[in-house]
């Protein structure tokens, strides 16, 4: 059995690092004494047979196999490892559905796949009872107190803490409190941030979130962008992307656009943040040279008024269709039947759209904000252009509509490229993450995602 050496004490010690042998050795009280000494100074990668073996009143480390261990090595022990593995994972859950929500289900999903035990603590548990929603002043002080119980409650269920961050008060309501109480009830956490507007968010408000950030365990984020983003503000983060299910979406049946009567699409919140008014201005351009054009937005928001009063004052209203939300099976089927997808963002992290649109074939036309220069790249996976520049979306539209072969490039470099964000490249990163966090020495990560 591939077993591992341990700086811990004999009350904190995961007990599936343990083999039976070596457990019978922690029941007699001197595991922490082999741990602390021989096992300490030798500290071998890993260790055939048995952790210890008897030796006078202590005991030693034997057998250290090879640090390149092989891929069958690895998957056995993340096999081993992912099977007594307890975690918390903090986050919202759709609905409504939503980046962070849609990828706390979806890790919940994979990790119990895997043979994980998860307990999801929620952050936007339905009121109870419901009229307490309609309550402002006491609906927040309704939803936080049984969280703060559910987050203790979990702790003593759990080895580890993972929690799904953002920006602004979700940070100081519900990521902050997952920490301060992991700390409190002394288990590992996580803190898996994912705020596109964090830059602007650690600008204001960075003298309150340093403290409680410093006391994370680790810090994951998902892009490039805010590995930068947080290195500049003095915080190390590891980047573990977001995960995209490539089972849920079938590739077109063409590389290449529409002649006619091509769709565009939208599938973001109707949401100041996501600037859809000026991808509808770009659209009203569009038509001017592509009469046969039609855009369909899929999401739901509070400028959905406001957008639709848009498309009417621009004359494009009957060539608009919005959806509201949509749940991830109408979202993949709207991929299929889409020509290009357009992202009009102010700000950005790593869009599960753009990722969902890779998946699909589906050639991209997004702003070059913040982290999506990270997931595509100009002209080689994508046509990227400055936001708030509606002529500038509408260009690129047209220049892949009249140049199928650009078009067909770009989807299959896209193709390509969503690869790194499958479970199966992010698994090992994550498991890797774990297992550090658990005081385990050897890194099952197979390599980074380049």
């Amino acid at each position: 059995m591939l077993l591992r050496s341990l700086h811990l004490s004999t009350a904190r010690a995961p007990r599936f690092h343990l083999s039976r042998i070596t457990r019978e050795v922690a029941n007699t009280g001197k595991f922490a004494r082999a741990t602390q000494s021989s096992v300490a100074k030798i500290q071998p990668r890993f260790i055939s047979h048995d952790l210890a073996v008897q030796n006078g009143q202590g005991y030693r480390a034997v057998t250290p196999l090879p640090t390149a261990i092989s891929h069958r090595c690895r998957e056995k022990f993340r096999s081993t490892f992912s099977k007594n593995l307890r975690i918390a994972l903090v986050g919202s859950l759709p609905p409504p559905p939503g980046g962070i929500a849609n990828q706390t289900r979806q890790l919940a999903r994979l990790l119990e796949q895997e043979g994980v035990y998860v307990e999801v603590v929620q952050t936007n548990a339905p009121y109870w009872p419901a009229w307490i929603g309609s309550v402002r002043c006491v609906r927040a002080l309704c939803r936080f107190v049984p969280f703060l119980i559910k987050l203790w409650i979990a702790a003593g269920r759990v080895q580890l803490f993972h929690v799904m961050a953002n920006s602004g008060w979700a940070w100081h309501l519900f990521a902050a409190p997952a920490i301060w109480v992991a700390k409190i009830r002394r288990i590992p956490v996580t803190v898996n941030y994912r705020g596109g507007d964090a830059a602007e968010f650690f600008g204001r408000s960075f003298f309150w979130i340093r403290p409680t950030m410093w006391m994370s365990d680790q810090r994951l984020v998902p892009s490039g962008y805010l590995e930068q983003v947080f290195r500049r503000f003095g915080v190390s983060a590891e980047i573990v992307p977001n995960i995209i299910d490539l089972n849920r979406f079938t590739p077109r049946a063409s590389e290449s656009v529409r002649r006619d009567n091509p769709h565009l699409v939208i599938a973001r919140n109707l949401e100041p943040l996501y600037d859809i008014g000026t991808a509808l201005r770009a659209f009203a351009i569009i038509r001017k040279t592509r009469a046969d054009v039609r855009m369909t937005i899929a999401g739901g928001g509070p400028e959905r008024k406001a957008l639709g009063e848009l498309a009417y004052e621009l004359g494009v209203a009957p060539f608009v269709r919005f959806t509201g939300r949509l749940d991830n099976d109408q979202i993949a089927q709207l991929f299929l039947d889409a020509d290009l997808f357009l992202n009009s963002s102010l700000h950005d992290n790593m869009p599960i759209s753009i990722l969902e649109a890779l998946a699909t074939g589906v050639p991209i036309v997004s702003t070059n904000v913040c982290g999506i220069p990270f997931v595509v790249e100009h002209q080689k996976t994508a046509m990227l252009v400055p936001p708030r520049d509606p002529a500038a979306i509408a260009q690129a539209v047209l220049d892949l509509l009249e140049n199928p072969a650009l078009a067909e490039q770009l989807v299959r470099a896209g193709r390509e490229v969503v690869q790194q964000y499958t479970w199966s490249r992010v698994a090992p990163r994550l498991f890797d993450v774990y297992s550090k966090l658990l005081n385990c020495r050897e890194s099952i990560a197979e390599g980074p995602v380049k």
